[in-house]
């Protein structure tokens, strides 16, 4: 017997509007066709259009994947970041919840760009295929979920690169229509060094970083998905994501994995409108496929299904009460380590990140802030973060 996967039902919207108001939001929207398809300039919303779009967001999965949003997975090698990604993709294709927190898409495609060893990708989210197929104890419907996963090489560096990144997942999409499936509304590239070294870029330049996330907006804008992006931390793990600071202002969330033992937290330490701290924790298990030719197990190393309580974490480093940008600033500075920023580079990377371009005393006043909470110090023009932050 073959398995369908259970789709949970969409939650109600807690205010339904009148059929009026309905047929006056289609109405909005038609002019505001007419008007984009005949324009010669760039396309832009009237405040009355802008009152029409949704206020919530329309969650994936509650809380951490959000339909025209962008999300950042870092960790060191080993700490299980594709793992959890590829884990990640089959339950949202199935439209199943995921380390306890809410799907809300049913039947979302799933396209996975996996630049970096592909045969582990698809060897993991088969065996997590296989261990759904055991919990069930009935055989798993591939053809019923929409999940596609390509090694193509892919360059995001040239402005018009873009294209045939959207041509792809169009083509994705043709597929999952054939089968009944739904669209795609996440996609996953592994990892973003590969994405920026594909294209002759380097992940330590602004500019190319910022070439590269310009593209991923237009393809956001075009298919509306959330873009999860797969990154390293560098040498030093507690300064960050590997290359240049750029991508603390281009991503909505971004998440870390830690790891004590055997038991590895992802932790969000940058959002745009959500709470930093730990999500959840997990295990890592080895599943076997069986035996190889020569008579020796196949195996991967895969996201345990026990729970883990991610409760014991969530005291830690509460730290004084910082807003968006005071946030993104200060994390310029620590991932500077110990030689610090004259005052000029902190406000340039700030400015590259699109923090205090109108107004010089926006970055004044959060240097104030980050001092007076004591969490940096400046001396002879150098800018460090203090040790206890």
């Amino acid at each position: 017997m073959m398995i369908e996967p259970e789709f949970p039902e969409r939650e109600t919207a807690p205010l339904v509007p009148s059929l009026a108001a309905e047929n006056k939001i289609l109405d909005m929207r038609a002019l505001q066709l007419d008007r984009w398809s005949s324009t010669a300039g760039y396309r832009f919303k009237t405040l009355a259009e802008l009152s029409a779009d949704p206020i919530a967001k329309r969650w994936i999965i509650k809380n951490i994947f959000a339909r025209g949003e962008t999300s950042a997975w870092i960790a060191p090698p080993g700490a299980m970041k594709s793992a959890l990604m590829a884990q990640a993709a089959l339950h949202i294709a199935c439209g199943m919840d995921w380390h306890g927190y809410r799907n809300k898409s049913p039947a979302a495609g799933v396209v996975y760009f996996a630049l970096e060893r592909v045969d582990l990708v698809a060897r993991r989210i088969r065996a997590h295929a296989k261990r759904m197929e055991s919990e069930d104890g009935e055989r798993f419907c591939f053809d019923q979920i929409p999940l596609v996963v390509s090694d193509a090489t892919i360059d995001l560096t040239r402005p018009d690169a873009f294209r045939k990144f959207i041509a792809t997942i169009r083509d994705a999409n043709a597929y999952f229509e054939t089968c009944g499936l739904g669209k795609t509304e996440l996609v996953i590239i592994d990892t973003f060094a590969k994405l920026i070294a594909a294209g002759g870029g380097d992940e330590n330049s602004a500019k190319d970083q910022g070439t590269v996330f310009a593209n991923i907006q237009r393809i956001k804008l075009c298919e509306d998905v959330h873009v999860a992006l797969v990154g390293h931390t560098g040498k030093d793990e507690t300064r960050g994501a590997r290359g240049s600071n750029a991508i603390l202002g281009d991503v909505d969330v971004m998440v870390t994995i830690e790891t004590a033992g055997e038991i590895k937290t992802a932790k969000i330490i940058k959002a745009n409108d959500a709470p930093e701290g730990p999500l959840f924790s997990f295990k890592s298990e080895i599943h076997d496929f069986g035996k190889d030719e020569d008579g020796d197990p196949i195996t991967v190393n895969i996201v345990s299904s026990e729970a883990v309580d991610a409760r014991q974490d969530a005291t830690h480093e509460r730290g004084p009460k910082l807003t968006a940008n005071q946030k993104t600033v200060f994390a310029m500075l620590h991932a500077a380590g110990n030689t610090g920023l004259t005052l000029e580079e902190w406000n340039a990377q700030a400015k590259e990140a699109g923090i205090g371009i109108k107004r010089k005393a926006d970055l004044t006043d959060i240097h104030n802030a980050l001092l007076s909470k004591g969490m940096v110090r400046t001396y002879n023009n150098r800018w460090n973060v203090c040790h206890d932050s």
